[in-house]
């Protein structure tokens, strides 16, 4: 027969097989070759489990939780957008400090999403604002409006204020919008 290699990755040897499936120079480096494999096949088996526990914890998610993580990324989408835009705050009109670290931008609200629950994924009613303008300033409510006409307009601004109506949230639809947010917000983080 013809000579081989070895197969097992630490040993490499030109061996002459005593037969044609014979992959390894000794038992020893079979052996090592089976428990290489046997690994792999473990961690195959592993990461499928971790997989299927993922679909399943995905699938139990409450309203709530979906909520909360669409809301992540729609918060994320807009404090890239007004970054890419240059924007500064939109109700002091002071510079945004996207460089201080600890959550010195936030995505504030205009109707605030306790009162007007239905318009908290409006691209019209959150703007990056600073933390101390919306955590510890109430949100500036007057000053917000100025900045708010002055950067979408009066009209958009009333259709806002006058928009009442109930939000009856869907799993899917709080899946769809983190998708779409999480790709956009990505993509702007890209050009940047």
């Amino acid at each position: 027969m013809k000579p081989k290699r070895c197969k097992f990755k630490g040993c490499g040897v030109l061996f002459t097989p005593r037969s044609p499936m014979q992959c390894a120079c000794s038992p020893l480096c079979a052996m090592e070759i089976v428990r290489a494999k046997k690994e792999q096949a473990d961690t195959k088996a592993r990461q499928a489990a971790r997989k299927a526990d993922r679909q399943k914890r995905e699938v139990m998610k409450t309203i709530p939780q979906l909520k909360k993580e669409a809301q992540i990324e729609f918060n994320r989408f807009i404090r890239a957008r007004d970054r890419a835009a240059g924007f500064s705050c939109v109700c002091c009109d002071r510079p945004l400090e996207w460089q201080r670290i600890g959550g010195a931008v936030d995505a504030g609200h205009y109707r605030s999403t306790g009162s007007a629950d239905h318009l908290r994924f409006d691209e019209d009613n959150c703007h990056a604002q600073r933390s101390d303008c919306n955590r510890y300033g109430a949100g500036r409510a007057v000053d917000y409006r100025i900045g708010l006409i002055r950067r979408i307009g009066a009209e958009r601004v009333e259709a806002l204020e006058n928009r009442n109506q109930t939000a009856k949230w869907e799993r899917d639809f709080l899946r769809d919008i983190k998708a779409t947010y999480r790709a956009k917000a990505r993509e702007l983080e890209k050009q940047q």
